[in-house]
């Protein structure tokens, strides 16, 4: 009678010769593998999903620089970024500190 350790060696065995005859001749038969990317909006891993989009903004660190400014430009909004309130005057973001506001780079 087989045990099972010797039955999984026979197995990894037998997967691994018809993984290498495969192989030699050429690659899968056609209808067994992907033959180019198909990346799915809406799948948990692909750039535009829901699940990418919730990780690339939950990874944004807020870094402060050494440039200061008495009151914000005209036209700024604000935004929440991890829970910190910023202004965003068109492509720079504020953070107010000390009755001033400091230059932040968001990451």
């Amino acid at each position: 009678m087989m045990t099972r350790k010797t039955a999984f060696k026979a197995m990894a065995m037998a997967v691994g010769l018809i993984a290498g005859g495969l192989l030699s001749d050429g690659g899968l038969p056609e209808g067994w593998g992907v033959g180019n990317a198909q990346a799915v909006i809406g799948r948990p891993l692909t750039p535009g999903s829901v699940a990418g989009v919730a990780r690339r903004t939950t990874r944004r660190v807020i870094r402060r620089s050494t440039i200061y400014a008495a009151s914000l430009p005209s036209g700024c909004r604000t935004v929440i970024v991890n829970g910190a309130t910023l202004w965003q005057c068109g492509g720079t973001y504020y953070q107010a500190h000390n009755n001033q506001y400091v230059v932040v780079y968001v990451d």
